[in-house]
């Protein structure tokens, strides 16, 4: 078993640098939580960011630490990881979320992150080094996760149509409006409760490389910490992105955003349940695409749903690459036990 040495500088740094990922993360993945609740007059902006980052707050009392266990201990091999690798992954990982946010795309900030993770371990210790079941299981969700959120985004648009069928649009939107809180605030329950854990299993990856705790002791701080930062991320919101999210994809009446929220919430609920780290971004996205396609093909804008496609593919294998790069590269920065 091999521990890498890291001094406390570098250790402190890496925690920071996490964090700060943390925060983008949160900052990026806003629009999931607001969109809909925004583009259907429910909420003000900054009423629905402060009602967002509250929920996202409050996962901490809801979710376990499947997901960080996963990002952790099951994506590759903790004792094979040091603070190169850690620091690629996460400049990767940032780089590609402000490159999103820059040109208003909805991208995964959790695959980003993830295939910086695998770029950078690649890079250093080869395919020894990667968990195959771990990574086969969360690329298997890449798919299925979208599927899920699509086919739930149109059932419940059915079904909800049976449900008002005799009720004029000016009551459905009263009762949807107050329903919509309801859902907006679950999701953002799930995303806090998945995405937060996932800079938390980082942050618990580079302890145990560095001998501070082990893969059984999660510390307390690296929870409160996530969990607040993530939130502060959301308050600040990323506005390019909820034009994208809320009006361009297709548009939305606060029924068809209660049952995009509520399918996006049972998918991420799951998901943290199973210690399955997703992307609630392609979860929403898909769920907005099934609530369109419900009411008629033509109300969805496929152009800009197969754009966001390829920008989903492309997540995975660019920041592995630019991780793999960057951990080379990170040699001429670091060297044990000296600051960065």
């Amino acid at each position: 078993m091999e521990i890498a040495t890291i001094s406390l500088p570098v250790l402190i740094f890496l925690v920071a640098l996490a964090l700060a990922f943390d925060f983008m993360n949160g900052f990026h993945d806003a629009a999931n939580s607001i969109a809909t609740v925004v583009s259907t007059g429910v909420l003000k902006p900054h009423q629905a960011v402060a009602w967002a980052a509250l929920f996202n707050l409050l996962a901490i009392a809801v979710f376990g630490f499947h997901v960080a266990e996963t990002v952790g201990t099951g994506i590759v091999d903790p004792y094979a990881v040091d603070q190169r690798v850690i620091f690629a992954a996460l400049l990767a990982a940032i780089f590609w979320n402000l490159f999103t946010w820059r040109i208003g795309t909805p991208s995964s900030s959790s695959h980003a992150l993830i295939g910086g993770l695998i770029g950078a371990t690649l890079a250093k210790s080869g395919l020894s080094a990667l968990i195959g079941a771990g990574i086969v299981r969360t690329a298997a969700f890449i798919v299925l996760s979208p599927l899920f959120g699509f086919m739930l985004g149109i059932l419940l648009m059915v079904l909800m149509g049976w449900v008002l069928r005799g009720a004029t649009i000016r009551g459905a939107d009263r009762w949807m409006r107050r329903l919509q809180l309801v859902s907006s605030a679950l999701y953002s329950l799930g995303h806090g409760g998945n995405d937060a854990q996932k800079t938390m299993g980082v942050i618990w990856l580079l302890l145990i490389a560095a001998g501070v705790t082990g893969p059984d002791h999660l510390p307390a701080w690296v929870v409160i910490g996530c969990y607040v930062t993530i939130a502060l991320g959301t308050f600040f919101g990323g506005w390019r992105i909820v034009r994208t999210m809320g009006q361009r994809i297709t548009r939305l009446r606060p029924v068809g955003g209660f049952c995009a929220e509520t399918s996006g919430a049972v998918v991420l609920f799951v998901a943290s349940a199973a210690g399955i780290p997703v992307s609630s971004t392609h979860t929403m996205t898909s769920a907005i695409v099934g609530v369109g396609a419900a009411n008629r093909i033509s109300a969805v804008r496929w152009g800009v749903a197969g754009s966001l496609l390829w920008t989903w593919a492309l997540t995975l294998p660019a920041t592995a690459l630019m991780a793999a790069i960057g951990w080379a590269v990170s040699g001429w920065f670091f060297q044990t036990g000296q600051h960065p």
